[in-house]
């Protein structure tokens, strides 16, 4: 009988070349690696099927111009992902004020200068290379980088409305406001992000609530207004232009109103031709395989099939089993976030990490939420899966943050015990990012404080520690 000559992997040698180089350098979170390449190769997919009756339409019969460009923007997301993990998470500290105070005006100009498309000014064009990008995009990310910083440096005085709470809402209210009269949706996402960060920071649940309370005029406002100016079928058309012009005609409070009313009211009859066919759409795929991919037939009539409606082109073409394997990525993302969050020793990088995930998967969620009717049609994108953008290349920077954090972990999860029984000091590219902790260990305390694990994250808190607690 011959002899095995299968040989153990341990008896492999290391991959060699330059893509083997770039391969051993990549590190941080295995199973995030695997759902944003899964979620990268789904986009490709679904985005070619979606956009081929109008690349063929748009581009002379060139179906491949929108494949192209999709795997473009990929590569580059990719590449963004693969560097910015390769950077210590705690430079984002460095730089969070930097950036917060450039988004500030770039939301400025853009509100009142900016490109307009779709109904609503969110785009600045950069003139070079002409290439629109959304600065809202821009602005999340400086926020919850500067959010996270200023959480991490004032657990001492978080309960305190003045010293602590007030420092941090106000650039969140900036924020918000300067987003909210083009992209309502966002603004409304992007505030709840930052409330739930505060929440998990350990702020005051009564002071979050206080806020809670004040952002939901505006949305009971809106709602009102719908209700209001709802054209019932014994109503005279002309009272109700009336009353409806006089209330809608600021902005794209309109558009909000309208938007609102179909959600409510809409009948079978009367539903927009848009949510008529995402419906049509999923109905079409069933419950298991769908049509098949490529064989969708609402992408030639539904409106932005390849960009907020994509998720019912993943139906139709997958069937509910598709979109369930989408929806489950997502959440394998967040719990691996959450993992990080919970093992990072760090306040800024455990809060960094969790801001940076949730605010993706709220969006997730709010894309699907509209496709499947459980919400009003907003203009929030599949991240990872609608076609490519500066959405995509924001979304490709806050993973590669996430990724930064979860490589810095594992060096210290990595680190030997010393001599004296203890973790192995830090080196030097890791260092403290807002605590007085130089080592793994928890920090040394004055008198009168202790240190509190939450989710992994040490926040110092006032206490009856003894004097010399370490």
């Amino acid at each position: 009988m011959n002899e095995r000559t299968d040989k153990l992997f341990s008896q492999f040698s290391a991959v060699s070349g330059a893509g083997g180089h770039l391969f051993n350098k990549t590190k941080g979170d295995r199973y995030i690696w695997g759902t944003v390449i899964m979620l990268a190769i789904s986009s490709i997919l679904v985005v070619y099927s979606a956009t081929g009756s109008l690349a063929y339409k748009m581009n002379h019969g060139n179906t491949e111009i929108y494949l192209f460009k999709q795997l473009s923007f990929i590569i580059i997301g990719l590449l963004m992902i693969y560097f910015l993990h390769l950077v210590n998470y705690t430079l984002y500290s460095k730089v969070s004020l930097v950036l917060f105070l450039i988004s500030i005006p770039l939301l400025v100009y853009t509100l009142f200068f900016g490109a307009e498309i779709n109904e609503g000014s969110r785009w600045i064009k950069v003139p070079v290379i002409n290439l629109t990008f959304q600065t809202s995009d821009f602005a999340k990310l400086a926020l919850f980088m500067y959010l996270s910083r200023q959480l991490s440096r004032k657990q001492e005085v978080i309960k305190d409305f003045k010293k602590g709470f007030l420092p941090l809402i106000i650039p969140v209210a900036f924020t918000c406001i300067l987003i909210m009269p083009a992209n309502l949706s966002n603004a409304l996402l992007t505030g709840a992000t930052s409330l739930l960060l505060l929440f998990i920071g350990r702020a005051s649940f009564k002071h979050i609530l206080v806020v809670v309370c004040i952002a939901l005029l505006p949305v009971l406002l809106i709602v009102g207004i719908a209700v209001t100016t709802h054209q019932k079928d014994d109503e005279k058309p002309a009272a109700k232009s009336a009353m409806a012009t006089a209330l809608t005609s600021v902005g794209r409070v309109g558009t909000w109103v309208r938007r609102v009313q179909d959600f409510m009211y809409a009948k079978k009859d009367a539903t927009p031709y848009q949510l008529q066919q995402a419906k049509m759409a999923i109905a079409n795929g069933g419950i298991f395989f769908g049509l098949g991919p490529g064989n969708s037939q609402a992408r030639n009539y539904l409106p932005q099939a390849y960009n907020d409606f994509i998720f019912n082109v993943i139906i139709e073409e997958y069937g509910l089993l598709g979109g369930a394997f989408i929806m489950f990525m997502y959440l394998v993302f967040l719990y691996r976030c959450i993992s990080i969050f919970r093992r990072c020793p760090f306040a800024f990088g455990a809060l960094l990490a969790l801001a940076l995930s949730f605010t993706l998967a709220i969006q997730a969620t709010a894309n699907m939420a509209v496709a499947v009717g459980l919400m009003p049609v907003t203009g929030v994108t599949l991240p990872l899966v609608s076609m490519g953008g500066s959405s995509f290349l924001f979304t490709c920077a806050a993973i590669g943050i996430i990724l930064s954090v979860a490589r810095n972990v594992e060096q210290l999860e990595g680190l030997p015990p010393s001599p004296k029984g203890g973790q192995e000091e830090l080196p030097a590219v890791i260092p403290n990012d807002g605590y007085s902790a130089k080592t793994q260990t928890k920090p040394t305390l004055k008198t009168g404080e202790s240190a509190q694990n939450q989710g992994g994250a040490l926040f110092i808190q006032k206490g009856a520690a003894k004097p010399g607690n370490k």
